[in-house]
C-alpha cells in the first residue's frame, strides 16, 4: 500500500511541475479546421454493418491491449482471466473461436484452439482497426459466425525522420516502455516501434471464495469475514518489435513488409480456490511469435490488384510443477510444449467495368503444421511417455462478388465463398447485401443482408490427446441482419452518427466438450444454438465554444444466445438456456473533453450477469453478478523548442469494484498509472519549421 502511494504521489507531483512548467507554450498548440468531404460511398461497403475505433482511442496510453480497446468501444463482449492473462472476443452471443482475426490480411486465429488472445496486441502497434459483424465478414473471410475483427498497420505520412519515446509507470511496480521511430520520404516509409511491460502484478483483492473464521476465548466460531489476499504468482514481462516498411514504386505500385516478433513470460495465478502457497508450485507459460507479411498493391482507375504472403511462427511451453516433498521437490505435473508453423498466401482482385458496379475475386491459402505434445506424462510401468499430435493442414477459402449501385441512393451485392480444410469442402456460402438511402436530410440509410457461414473444427478439437474426435462435422448456420442508420452534423459544430441493427442467426452442430466416462472431456457437435438481438451505436462530435471540443462514443446490444437442443440425456438442463459465459447485455461509453493543450477521457462499460454453467444455475458458482467498470485519464501536452511533451495520468477501476470476468479469477481494484511521451523535434528541423 505504501508502495501505490508514494507511485501516486510522485504522479500527482509531476502532473502539478507541468502545471506551471510552460503554460504559454502549450496555448500555442494549433488545431486544424474541420473540413467536410462529400462523396459517394464505397461500393465495397453496400450493406456492411461494422465498426471503426477511433485512432485516437489507439493511441492512448502504451499500456493498453486490444482487449482494453474493444472493452470500452465496443459492444462485443471481451473474456477477460485477469490482468495480463488470457483476453478472448466474442460477437453476438457466439463463442471466441467464432470471432476471425486477422493483421494485414494475415490470420491470426490459433489453428489449434480456434481463437486469438487479445491481450497479447499491443493497441499502440495498430494503426487501424475495424469490427466486421456476423454477415459482413463474408466479404473478408469465412467461419467468421459471430464476426471478423480486421487489424492493420499503415504508412507513416510525416516526412524525413521523427522519434517518440514514452515511459509508464503504475501500481504493482508495472513499468512500461515505448519507442517509435520513423522515416517518410515520397517513396519510402519505415517505421520501427518496440514495446516492453513488466509487473509482478501481485494486486490485493478480497477473496469471496474463502471464508476465515472468528472465535471467541472458549474457541467457539462468532463470526466469519472473507480474506484479502494478494494475486499470487501472476508476473509478466512481454516484449514486442514491430517493422514496417512500404515502398512506392510509382504512382500506382506500392510494396509492403511487415515482421511483428512477440516473446512473451508469464506467470498464472493462483485461483481464489486454491490453498496452496505460491512457493510450493511453478505455474509458467513462455511464448515467442513471429508473424511476417510481404505484399503488392497495384491500383489503376478501373483495376485493384494485391498480392500477399506470410509466415507465422508460434512456439509456446507450458510447466507446471507441484512440490511433492519436503525440500522443495518439485514433480512435474504438465510439461506442454507446441509449434505452429503457418505459410499463407493471398490474391485479390478489383474491376469497375463501368460506373456503378465493381467485381471482386479473392483466394487465400493456409498450409498448418502443428505439433503439440505433453512430456510428463507417467505410464502405468513408470517409464516416462510423450502424449500429442503431430499434423499438418490446408485451409483454402475462395471470393467472388459483384456489387452493383444503379442510383445513388441504392446498392445491392452478391458474395459467394467456398472453403476447404484438409480434403473437405465446405457447401458454398452465399450472402447477399442491400442498401438504400431513405432520406438525404439526415443521410438516413437501411440496409440488410443474408447468407450462410460455417467454421471448421479446430486441430485440437479433432486430434487433442485425450479427447479429440476427428470425426467432427462443421458448424454451420443461417444468419440475417438488418437496421438503419443516420449521419447529421453542422460544420464546426456538430457531428452524430448513429445506427441500430437487428440480428438473427441459427447455427448447427455447435461443437462442445463435454465429459466422458472415461474421465476427460471430449467435444462433439451437440446440436443447435439460437443467437438474435439488437446492437446499436453512436458518436457525437461537438464544439460547444472556442478551444473546447467533445467526444462521445457509445454502444449496447442485447444478445440472447439459446441451446435448442435436443437434450443429451434425461438429466440435460440446458435447453432453453443461456449459453454460458454469454452476457445477455452490454454496453459501453467513452467520452472525451479537450480545451487547448489539455484532454480528460472517461470509460465507461458494463456487462450483466453471465452464468458459469448450462443450465443458468444461479447459485454462488453458477453464474457471475454484473458489473460496471469506469476508468478515467487526464492528458497535458506541452510544447517546447527542442521537444514535445505529454503527460498522462490514467486511474483504472474509478470505483474500486469489486468483480469477476471468470470464476475464480481475481482481477484488480482501482490502480494508477502515469506515463510521459518525448517527441524530439531536432530530427527533422526542416519539417518543423
Amino acid at each position: 500500500m505504501k508502495k501505490n502511494a508514494a507511485i501516486f504521489i510522485y504522479m500527482i507531483f509531476l502532473c502539478i511541475a507541468a502545471l506551471a512548467w510552460n503554460e504559454s507554450a502549450a496555448q500555442s498548440v494549433n488545431r486544424l479546421r474541420e473540413i467536410v468531404v462529400t462523396t459517394r460511398r464505397p461500393l465495397k461497403d453496400i450493406g456492411v454493418q461494422k465498426t471503426d475505433i477511433d485512432s485516437a482511442m489507439l493511441k492512448e496510453n502504451i499500456a493498453l491491449s486490444m482487449a482494453d480497446i474493444l472493452t470500452f468501444n465496443s459492444s462485443v463482449f471481451v473474456k477477460n482471466y485477469g490482468r495480463a492473462t488470457l483476453s478472448t472476443v466474442a460477437f453476438r452471443g457466439t463463442s471466441p473461436s467464432h470471432t476471425q482475426v486477422t493483421w494485414n490480411g494475415l490470420r491470426l486465429n490459433s489453428p489449434m484452439l480456434g481463437m486469438t488472445d487479445f491481450s497479447t496486441i499491443p493497441a499502440y502497434f495498430i494503426d487501424s482497426a475495424t469490427l466486421l459483424h456476423g454477415t459482413s465478414s463474408i466479404n473478408e473471410t469465412g467461419g467468421g459466425l459471430g464476426g471478423l475483427v480486421r487489424l492493420s498497420s499503415m504508412p507513416d505520412i510525416h516526412d524525413g525522420w521523427n522519434m517518440q519515446y514514452i515511459q509508464g509507470i503504475g501500481s504493482f511496480s508495472t513499468f512500461d516502455e515505448f519507442l517509435k521511430v520513423t522515416y517518410g520520404s515520397e517513396k519510402l516509409q519505415t517505421s520501427t516501434r518496440i514495446a516492453y511491460s513488466s509487473s509482478p502484478n501481485d494486486y490485493k483483492y478480497i477473496n469471496h471464495d474463502k471464508k476465515v473464521n472468528i472465535y471467541d476465548d472458549n474457541h467457539n466460531i462468532i463470526g466469519q469475514y472473507h480474506p484479502t489476499e494478494r494475486n499470487k504468482s501472476g508476473a509478466f514481462n512481454d516484449f514486442n518489435i514491430l517493422q514496417d516498411i512500404f515502398l512506392n514504386i510509382d504512382s500506382q505500385n506500392r510494396i509492403g513488409l511487415n515482421v511483428w516478433f512477440t516473446d512473451s513470460r508469464r506467470e498464472l495465478p493462483l485461483l481464489t480456490v486454491d490453498y496452496g502457497s505460491d512457493t510450493e508450485f511453478i505455474n509458467r507459460q513462455h511464448e515467442h511469435t513471429l508473424r511476417s507479411v510481404v505484399s503488392w498493391n497495384h491500383s489503376t482507375a478501373k483495376w485493384h490488384t494485391a498480392l500477399k504472403g506470410g509466415w507465422l511462427n508460434t512456439e509456446m511451453k507450458y510447466i507446471y510443477k507441484r512440490q511433492v516433498a519436503a525440500g522443495g521437490i518439485m514433480k512435474s505435473m504438465t510439461d506442454s510444449h507446441s509449434r505452429v508453423n503457418t505459410l499463407y498466401g493471398q490474391a485479390d482482385g478489383g474491376y469497375t467495368p463501368a460506373r456503378g458496379w465493381y467485381i471482386t475475386a479473392s483466394a487465400a491459402l493456409y498450409q498448418h503444421f502443428v505439433r503439440s505434445e505433453d512430456r510428463s506424462i507417467v505410464t502405468a510401468s513408470g517409464d516416462n511417455a510423450i502424449v500429442g499430435y503431430d499434423k499438418g493442414r490446408v485451409e483454402f477459402s475462395g471470393s467472388a462478388s459483384v456489387k452493383w449501385q444503379p442510383y445513388d441512393r441504392l446498392g445491392m451485392s452478391v458474395v459467394l465463398r467456398e472453403s476447404m480444410f484438409g480434403n473437405k469442402w465446405a457447401s458454398l456460402v452465399p450472402a447477399f447485401f442491400i442498401d438504400g438511402t431513405i432520406s438525404r436530410r439526415g443521410n438516413i440509410m437501411a440496409r440488410a443482408s443474408v447468407s450462410r457461414n460455417h467454421k471448421f473444427p479446430t486441430l485440437n478439437d479433432m486430434y487433442f490427446m485425450p479427447g479429440g474426435n476427428p470425426d467432427l462435422k462443421s458448424e454451420h448456420g443461417l444468419s440475417y441482419d438488418a437496421g438503419i442508420s443516420c449521419d447529421i452534423g453542422k460544420s464546426g459544430i456538430y457531428g452524430l452518427d448513429a445506427s441500430v441493427s437487428w440480428f438473427d442467426s441459427y447455427i448447427s452442430d455447435w461443437i462442445l466438450w463435454l465429459p466422458t466416462t472415461k474421465g476427460f472431456f471430449s467435444p462433439r457437435n451437440v446440436g443447435k444454438v439460437h443467437a438474435y438481438g439488437v446492437e446499436t451505436h453512436a458518436n457525437l462530435e461537438l464544439q460547444p465554444m472556442k478551444d473546447w471540443f467533445l467526444y462521445l462514443n457509445g454502444s449496447a446490444s442485447w444478445t440472447p444466445s439459446v441451446n435448442q437442443g435436443p437434450a443429451l440425456s434425461p438429466a440435460d438442463r440446458s435447453v432453453g438456456k443461456q449459453l454460458p459465459y454469454v452476457p445477455k447485455w452490454s454496453a459501453s461509453l467513452t467520452g472525451r473533453l479537450a480545451w487547448r493543450s489539455w484532454m480528460f477521457t472517461y470509460k465507461w462499460c458494463f456487462y450483466s450477469r453471465r452464468y458459469t454453467m448450462s443450465s443458468n444455475d444461479v447459485s454462488i458458482t453458477g453464474n457471475l453478478p454484473a458489473y460496471f467498470m469506469s476508468n478515467i485519464s487526464l492528458e497535458k501536452s506541452l510544447a517546447f523548442r527542442p521537444v514535445d511533451l505529454q503527460l498522462n495520468l490514467a486511474i483504472n477501476n474509478l470505483f474500486n469494484e469489486d468483480y469477476l470476468s471468470v470464476l475464480s479469477r481475481p482481477m484488480p481494484g482501482i490502480n494508477f498509472e502515469f506515463f510521459i511521451s518525448v517527441t524530439p523535434k531536432f530530427l527533422n528541423k526542416k519539417r518543423k519549421q
